[in-house]
């Protein structure tokens, strides 16, 4: 399959320069509660690019990719949106694209602007999948989670519930819709508890989500077990060999951008934190080892720190 024109212009962004995807962009799309207009990354996939800044009432809570998958018996749709008027707001796009109903809505793990927009979608009938990881770590949290949404939303969040999907899967989630291969995957530990990708063999696109960044710095989250994430990667993710990446946050691209500022990172981070224990160092020196080379990435300042510190609590028991 040859690139089309939108990629190859979203690749060109990318590429030329990480920094284009500043927290400094002002919503793009500003006559929707979108933070951007989906756009068609391939034939027949869609993805509504968040803001790479953390969630905010100007940008809805739209810091995510809401992505969507077109067919000719129906709209697969992945995540479900900060709130149930981003999820409305989503709604109103694709039907612009189409007349097929929404048939089914993947949630790629258990964060809020995953999950809180499924109130919308259940409302409507439609079906709603997560990992069952996903579920329990939303469900024990969700409260919490939707006060959080509440907080930095007020009144865009007015309707917003948490819904539970009804439907899971452990180790894959596989359909065929209107000839289109899907297969829902749980590729192991990464990011976030019961991490959801989405694969189109025979379109070569992976519906990456969390376990792959590359325009802000990926958090790492307490308890979460990077060693974990680079296990998976090697042994799930690079023989996929997707042509075509949507991450879970920023503009879509490949499996070679993806990398380096994911795997790479993790394993430069780990190797700075490892040795600092080595040298005897202690928890409040391992916040200063050297990550000057990832700097341009967004979320640097918020999340380089507490990465590191996340490392050292981690390594100095391996």
């Amino acid at each position: 399959m040859k690139l089309n024109a939108p990629l190859l212009g979203v690749i060109a962004a990318t590429t030329a320069s990480v920094a284009l995807a500043s927290e400094d962009i002002a919503d793009q799309y500003p006559g929707s509660e979108l933070y951007s207009k989906p756009v068609e990354v391939i034939p027949h996939v869609f993805s509504a690019i968040g803001a790479t800044a953390p969630p905010t009432y100007e940008n809805s809570g739209h810091n995510n990719n809401l992505s969507f998958i077109v067919t000719d018996e129906g709209v697969v749709v992945v995540n479900g949106g900060a709130s149930v008027r981003l999820a409305a707001a989503l709604h109103e796009e694709i039907k612009a694209v189409t007349d097929q109903p929404v048939v089914l809505v993947i949630n790629e793990n258990g964060q809020g602007h995953a999950m809180l927009g499924n109130a919308y979608w259940m409302d409507l009938g439609v079906d709603i999948l997560a990992h069952v990881d996903a579920i329990e770590a939303f469900t024990s949290e969700a409260d919490f989670i939707l006060q959080g949404m509440e907080r930095y939303n007020r009144d865009k969040a007015e309707g917003t519930r948490t819904a539970t999907p009804n439907l899971s899967f452990e180790d894959s989630y596989s359909l065929t819709l209107g000839g289109v291969q899907i297969e829902v995957m749980h590729m192991g530990p990464a990011h976030d508890p019961g991490d959801t990708q989405v694969w189109l063999p025979d379109w070569g696109m992976l519906i990456a989500g969390d376990i792959a960044f590359h325009e802000r710095m990926l958090p790492i989250f307490e308890g979460i077990c990077t060693s974990c994430w680079l296990e998976t990667w090697e042994t799930e993710m690079e023989p996929l060999a997707p042509t075509y990446v949507i991450p879970g946050h920023g503009h879509p691209t490949n499996l070679a951008q993806v990398r380096r500022y994911t795997y790479d990172y993790l394993s430069d981070l780990r190797a700075k934190v490892g040795a600092h224990i080595d040298e005897g160092g202690d928890l409040a020196g391992a916040y200063y080892v050297d990550q000057s080379a990832w700097a341009n990435l967004d979320t640097f300042e918020e999340l380089a720190t507490k990465n590191a510190g996340r490392v050292f609590e981690e390594m100095e028991w391996e």
